[in-house]
């Protein structure tokens, strides 16, 4: 069961480019069928970063607009974990402390922490149990920015499965004994099996970045073994969805049948439509982010911004935010929105 210590959701902020790639320009650049890439991958369009949309200045963007959000004193935040992928401004880099420096939390300390597109449920995960720990965390801020897309090789088909990887940051204020929005329980699976499946081969200490490897195009994304890795993935992939959703649930005293909500990653139309229905959930109790593709770690952040502002969320609601990440990694996080003592 979840911790009595209520931990609740304060604000979240959302940083979008300005700029977007459509259907028919995957398309183009891929080969694809362009009412594949909008029916069957689900991308109608997606952001793509413009000049000065690097990575932790997205995150820095979203986090800035989760302070203002909350009228919060940036000098008040305790701890800063930053949530956004390693593919940012320089290869071995803290990110956190440069976030932390630029939104103002000069008496935090900050950290960063990687899980692929698992990162925000995991962090969830581990703020909740650094704030009950020491009381001296009493309010955490989660954020971070992604562009994974830079990594996408459009004339690899192999790689088809992300070409939905789009830009953003995104960001998440928590606050201990906070009355609204609270963070109940997490469950992560991970299976290491699938840990090489899909790699940017170039760039590591097995393969430095070599002119050579760039011309072999060796410094996006590769997948080794594609159908094996699709054989595997299609065995276990939807169980684990499910399995963590459903641990997260009974961890916080809930079951599927409670979900009002479900704040989900991009992925194909169908997997979105399987876990939907093995749920019992209709479409109306999700969105599905055709607009914006796979904003990696932050599409849970986006779908709740989404859902709020549509009206779809209301006092006493259980909401569950599911992702899943390359490695492989399966996480969901179950929230009661709004007031803690609402009913449904």
């Amino acid at each position: 069961m979840t911790s009595a210590v209520p931990i609740g959701i304060v604000s979240t902020g959302m940083y979008i480019p300005e700029t977007f790639q459509t259907s028919k320009e995957i398309s183009e650049l891929s080969g694809v069928p362009q009412d594949v890439v909008e029916n069957k991958f689900g991308i109608l369009r997606k952001p793509v970063p413009g000049a000065d949309d690097h990575s932790c200045e997205m995150g820095i963007r979203a986090a800035r607009l989760a302070i203002a959000k909350a009228q919060l004193d940036p000098a008040d935040i305790d701890l800063v974990i930053y949530i956004g992928e390693e593919h940012k401004e320089y290869p071995v880099w803290t990110a956190a402390m440069k976030l932390q420096q630029e939104v103002g939390a000069i008496r935090a300390w900050a950290f960063d922490v990687g899980m692929r597109c698992s990162t925000t449920v995991m962090a969830l995960k581990v703020a909740q149990s650094m704030m009950i720990a020491d009381r001296s965390i009493r309010t955490v801020l989660l954020a971070g920015g992604y562009r994974n897309g830079d990594l996408i090789d459009y004339g690899n088909r192999h790689t088809s499965f992300m070409f939905n990887l789009g830009a953003g940051g995104g960001a998440i204020l928590l606050q201990r004994d906070y009355g609204r929005n609270r963070v109940l329980a997490s469950h992560l699976i991970t299976d290491g099996s699938f840990s090489e499946d899909v790699i940017v081969p170039a760039g590591g200490t097995k393969h430095p970045l070599t002119l050579e490897a760039i011309e072999q195009r060796k410094h996006y994304f590769h997948v080794p073994n594609p159908q094996r890795m699709k054989e595997r993935l299609e065995e276990k992939s939807m169980g684990y969805f499910l399995e963590a959703v459903r641990q997260s649930l009974a961890k916080s005293g809930y079951t599927e049948k409670d979900i009002a909500y479900a704040a989900m990653l991009h992925m194909k139309k169908s997997a979105h439509d399987y876990v939907l229905r093995q749920l019992g959930l209709s479409d109306d109790q999700s969105i599905y982010l055709n607009e914006f593709g796979h904003i990696g770690q932050f599409d849970q952040i986006l779908s709740l911004e989404l859902a709020a502002s549509s009206g779809k969320l209301k006092d006493g609601d259980v909401v569950v935010l599911v992702s899943a990440g390359i490695g492989y990694a399966w996480g969901a996080t179950t929230i009661r929105w709004g007031e803690a003592d609402a009913g449904n």
